[in-house]
């Protein structure tokens, strides 16, 4: 636990770089926006139109996004021991940066004006659109498990497992990547965000949590036992 809040500190000087970045994109692509990009957004086409230096933007921003993922990993490696511990710091940083990247957007905008408010949440490898209220949540889930494996490391009761357990987490975790991305098709050709899809968002959640929680109330001598 000694390093988390040096990795805590980093995390939030990070959302205000990604926040900064996203009000100089804001200025230049809507500029009339009250905060975020406004829907629809520009097609590819639509910026090919623009000019070669605007498609060359997008494909600096794909790189960005690549980047961010990359320097994520690489405090939570450096900040780390072993590969569990490096995981617990992946997620603390992760929702840590993107909770304090609304707040220093907030800051810097007023903006998002609710939780509800519609936003772009990646680019790759398509468009990943909802209400902000779902990646907060997902912030929110990912700091607290995040804490609690490292609270087991403090303990000497690591949180080791068999991997069908991972195997549920990780599914859990692809639909809800799923239901950020099902409106893809819809987005990139320049329409209007559809309703959400809270239903799938929930279930995939749910898989993740509930598998987690059944790990952490694992019996002490099973978690060496799957160890070994």
């Amino acid at each position: 636990m000694k390093k988390l809040p040096v990795v805590i500190f980093w995390a939030v000087a990070f959302g205000y770089v990604e926040a900064a970045v996203v009000e100089y994109l804001r200025a230049i692509y809507s500029p009339l926006a009250q905060g975020g990009f406004q829907f629809p957004l520009a097609t590819l086409e639509g910026l090919a139109a623009m000019g070669q230096e605007h498609t060359r933007r997008f494909v600096i921003e794909l790189g960005r996004e690549a980047a961010t993922l990359v320097m994520l990993a690489t405090v939570a490696a450096a900040a780390s021991a072993h590969r569990r511990e490096a995981w617990a710091h992946f997620l603390i940083a992760f929702g840590v940066w993107d909770l304090s990247y609304y707040l220093w957007l907030k800051v810097f905008l007023d903006w998002p004006s609710s939780v509800m408010t519609w936003d772009l949440l990646f680019l790759i490898p398509v468009p990943w659109v909802s209400p902000v209220l779902a990646p907060v949540i997902v912030s929110v889930v990912m700091i607290l498990s995040g804490i609690a494996v490292l609270l087991r490391e403090a303990r000497g009761r690591p949180l080791e497992a068999p991997w069908r357990h991972w195997a549920f987490i990780v599914l859990g975790g692809v639909i809800v990547i799923v239901s950020f991305c099902k409106d893809y098709g819809n987005i990139v050709n320049g329409g209007l965000p559809r309703p959400f899809h809270w239903p799938l968002f929930s279930l995939g959640l749910s898989l993740s949590v509930i598998t987690f929680l059944v790990l952490l109330r694992r019996p002490e001598s099973r978690d060496h036992e799957s160890a070994t």
